[in-house]
């Protein structure tokens, strides 16, 4: 069986991981055709690999389509589903997210000796002592909901040009509207490249967090220790022999990738900066060039790290199929599938 600790236990419902991974795959590709338009001279080859203009903005709004039928899915799940209103009181922010948080920054600046219980998912205490979620993934869960749903509404503004400049009075409004929809982009693909980076090189999880891609149902409690254990297995763990120089790598082309798509929005002339705002650069900037090319990269391990976490939830169901007695539900009692 694949090695897991009470780490891995009781994230997603098979639901919410089918969910989880259907809205990275559409994530990515948003990302990858919404960039390769942004940044048409240093992204050429990705243009041409999805079929030129023409087919690199087909596909972006066939993904948009599909993004706000994620969305509207997820909604009606959260208002008709028990399991929904449950998760989404599990990920409003509590009084103890806010204490987590002020003693955190105490921490931080040497006024407080630990973190709040509530902050230490790693610290290898119980996991049933420490909550599912810090303040810190709750915040990324709001903050992606809030970009993803102004993203979704300001696109579908854009597909229709006309529309958007009748809507707002003048072309100056529209142009500025469109420029709001490019620089939100930018925005989340930084959180999107520190979220790739966090959760596929954390040493704890290296090279993919289980359990965003197995369902909680199918991840035994006790894995087979005769008494409840005392902490979350987080000591028995071994660092794998390649972790440090791949973290590294990965944390350094991150924060390249971030950079130069940052520094990119501001230099590039045209979408999504108006060329009268734009200070200068384009693609004869070499350095700039190579730069968001790491940054498309970075996005591209975090979507062969999606599909590899789903083969390794393939690989569980049928080990779990050929001993069923292993699939026991995280509270100790029948597994639910939603």
């Amino acid at each position: 069986m694949i090695a897991v600790t009470n780490l891995d236990h009781g994230k997603f419902t098979r639901t919410t991981t089918l969910f989880h991974s259907l809205l990275a795959l559409d994530v990515f590709l948003l990302f990858f055709t919404g960039y390769g338009i942004m940044f048409n001279d240093e992204l050429w080859w990705l243009i041409a690999l999805l079929g030129g203009y023409t087919g690199i903005s087909a596909i972006h709004r066939i993904a948009g389509l599909g993004l706000v039928a994620l969305i509207v899915f997820w909604v009606v799940l959260m208002v008709v589903s028990p399991t929904g209103r449950s998760n989404f009181r599990t990920i409003v922010p509590t009084g103890d997210d806010i204490r987590a948080f002020i003693q955190d920054v105490k921490f931080v600046v040497g006024r407080a000796d630990e973190r709040h219980p509530n902050a230490r998912q790693f610290g290898g205490d119980k996991s049933g002592s420490v909550p599912l979620l810090s303040y810190i993934g709750k915040g990324v869960v709001f903050i992606f909901s809030i970009e993803l749903t102004l993203l979704t509404i300001s696109g579908l503004l854009i597909w229709s040009k006309t529309g958007l400049v009748d809507f707002f009075a003048t072309k100056t409004a529209a142009m500025g509207f469109v420029v709001f929809h490019g620089l939100l982009g930018v925005i989340m693909l930084m959180g999107v490249m520190f979220h790739i980076f966090e959760h596929g090189f954390h040493p704890a999880f290296y090279p993919v967090e289980t359990k965003a891609f197995i369902p909680r149902s199918m991840i035994p409690e006790s894995h087979g220790d005769d008494e409840e254990p005392e902490t979350t297995g987080i000591e028995r763990l071994e660092l794998a022999p390649s972790w440090s120089w791949v973290a590294n790598l990965m944390g350094a082309l991150t924060v390249i990738g971030i950079v130069s798509v940052l520094v990119a929005s501001i230099f590039d002339e045209g979408y999504p900066v108006p060329r009268e705002l734009a200070i200068g650069g384009g693609p004869t900037n070499l350095l700039l060039t190579v730069g968001v090319n790491i940054g498309i990269f970075v996005l591209f391990v975090g979507l062969v790290l999606s599909m590899y976490g789903n083969l390794v939830r393939i690989r569980w169901e049928r080990q779990v199929e050929r001993r069923p007695g292993d699939r026991t539900a995280a509270d100790g009692g029948q597994p639910d599938d939603d």
